[in-house]
């Protein structure tokens, strides 16, 4: 039996890592930092300009021994290795995993089927980056002859979180002559705000689907089709001038009147959630331009790099995936909380949410088996100092361990006055805050009645990692998005998890398309679910009579 056909717990190093579990649980940090007075400083690791201090976990040597000794027996490196090379590890679907290709720098080589996709990455790139000059320099005029200033991705999903928050993590360099929206959700009045205050003149759409049917954005493209004839006075041919398309089903790309020739195609190896530095980004280029574009690919490349060839005991990605595993599985956390000191990344949370449990959401192996352990933890957050204001509380004094991932920078992109340094002190105090807490000796010493000293100690020994890099540029990025996307697979690999299908959101896809119609039925015809579905559908037909 090979190492990684083994079920998870019953592997050497998991077995171990419980015992030792058992002995490591009591102890806090105030002890781990009071017997080695360096560990603030032996505890941090950095590669490609991303800084990771997690001397505020609660670990010891010995449990990253193990850790990595975990990460050895479930075969993570020729995993990662099948990933490079492009194998179809992706079992339930049968396809290559290689959103690390988008990012290969041109000239090199990963083959799927026999063919080298890089070539066919920079072909896409090329015409991206000759789309977006284009539309930049207002030499790609609108029906009217008027420049584009207005650019609105339509989307859903990967093909929508992520363009949002490269969008607003990048906003620093984005061209300021140029408004961008986006238009995801099939609620309405997503679609109605985003074009409240535009002219159609001015106007491109970017419809981004991979097979030119998901139900959200196609209505959303029609209904945009609409609202631009009614601006132009209905001419179809204005359709081409408006509309440029993210897919691979050139039919339907034509059928509903872009030119294919501004059709931008992307892979069956791209997951959705793994898909911002493809064609999908096109919004971004069109809003930093190629050049930043190019700069973001090749953070994503570096990190890709460091994750490939780095021992796992400095390898951040690694490092990170078996942090988390050590709290979800052994300390039985059910969340991460994710809080970027950073005002542009505060869509960053969100974007992590898609890319961590549609992933690692799932409760089969790869072998179809039930998991006898916890998979992917719920992941959420909001900017800091925001949050200090809301939910930290919970953070500090619940009842729930929350470990969490500060996200910071040396440099603001906006200097005023001292707000950076606050802010930095603040992000500090935060995790020093949380790791030692408060005794109630230090509370009583402070003059606290005895009767309000329960309620000011703070317990303390709850861990977190600080991420830094020198500022946020493009390239860092791509190396953050790609930290986190090899966290994830890491984590996949060990909890023997395909990280890179969704099954889990067909299901209820498949009952609206049923449901619509049942809506819709003027006869009103009994409808054919469970008594409740049949109850609310009824109430919603007598209140559209």
């Amino acid at each position: 039996m090979t190492a990684h056909s083994k079920p998870l717990t019953q592997r050497t190093a998991w077995k171990a890592l419980d015992a030792h579990y058992k002995k490591l649980q009591p102890l806090h940090l105030r002890t781990l930092f009071a017997d080695d007075p360096k560990r603030g400083e032996r505890m941090t690791a950095e590669a490609a300009g991303i800084y990771l201090d997690y001397s505020k976990n609660r670990i010891t040597d010995e449990t990253l021994k193990l850790l990595v000794q975990l990460a050895e027996e479930s075969d993570l490196r020729e995993r990662i290795d099948a990933m490079f090379h492009g194998e179809k590890i992706n079992i339930t679907e049968n396809r290559a995993v290689l959103h690390v290709a988008l990012r290969a720098p041109r000239g090199s080589s990963i083959l799927v089927d026999g063919k080298n996709v890089v070539t066919q990455v920079h072909a896409v790139l090329d015409k991206m980056a000759d789309f977006s000059n284009r539309v930049r320099q207002g030499i790609w005029k609108g029906h009217t002859g008027k420049s584009i200033r207005n650019i609105i991705n339509i989307g859903i999903g990967g093909s929508d979180l992520g363009p949002v928050m490269a969008y607003e993590a990048l906003r620093h360099y984005s061209d300021r002559r140029m408004t961008f929206r986006f238009v995801s959700n099939i609620d309405g009045t997503d679609f109605a705000e985003a074009v409240q205050d535009l002219n159609p003149e001015q106007t491109l759409f970017i419809v981004s689907s991979k097979t030119f049917t998901t139900l959200e954005t196609m209505a959303n493209a029609h209904t945009a089709r609409v609202w631009l004839l009614k601006g132009l006075g209905g001419d179809e041919k204005s359709v081409a001038k408006h509309f440029v398309a993210v897919s691979t089903n050139e039919a339907e790309v034509a059928k509903f009147g872009i030119d294919t020739a501004n059709m931008f195609g992307f892979w069956d190896w791209v997951g959705g959630r793994y898909s911002m530095d493809s064609a999908i980004g096109l919004s971004t280029m069109l809003a930093i331009g190629p050049e930043n574009f190019s700069a973001m690919l090749d953070g994503f490349h570096q990190m890709d790099e460091h994750f490939r060839n780095t021992p796992f005991d400095r390898n951040l990605p690694v490092l990170m995936a078996l942090l988390t595993i050590w709290y979800i599985d052994f300390f039985d956390t059910h969340t991460i909380a994710v809080l970027p000191y950073e005002q542009y990344l505060k869509r960053f949370p969100a974007y992590l949410q898609q890319l961590t449990m549609e992933s690692n959401g799932k409760y089969i192996t790869l072998d179809g088996n039930k998991v006898d352990y916890q998979t992917s933890p719920i992941y959420w957050g909001e900017p800091g100092t925001n949050g200090q204001h809301s939910f930290y509380q919970l953070i500090h004094q619940g009842t729930r361990l929350i470990p969490c991932d500060f996200i910071a920078f040396d440099t603001s992109l906006n200097p005023l006055g001292s707000h950076h340094d606050m802010l930095i002190a603040n992000i500090f105090a935060q995790a020093e805050a949380l790791a030692f807490g408060k005794t109630a000796e230090q509370v009583k010493a402070e003059g606290t009645p005895d009767w309000l000293v329960p309620h000011r100690v703070f317990e303390g020994n709850r861990p977190s990692n600080i991420i830094m890099a020198d500022r946020l540029t493009p390239e860092i990025l791509g190396k953050l998005v790609a930290l986190y996307e090899h966290c994830v697979f890491t984590q996949g690999v060990i909890w023997q998890v395909d990280s890179f299908d969704q099954w889990g959101v067909e299901l209820g896809k498949v009952l609206a398309q049923r449901i619509i119609p049942k809506l819709e039925d003027k006869s009103e015809s009994e409808p054919e679910h469970d008594s409740s579905t049949n109850n609310l559908i009824r109430r919603y037909r007598r209140s559209k009579s």
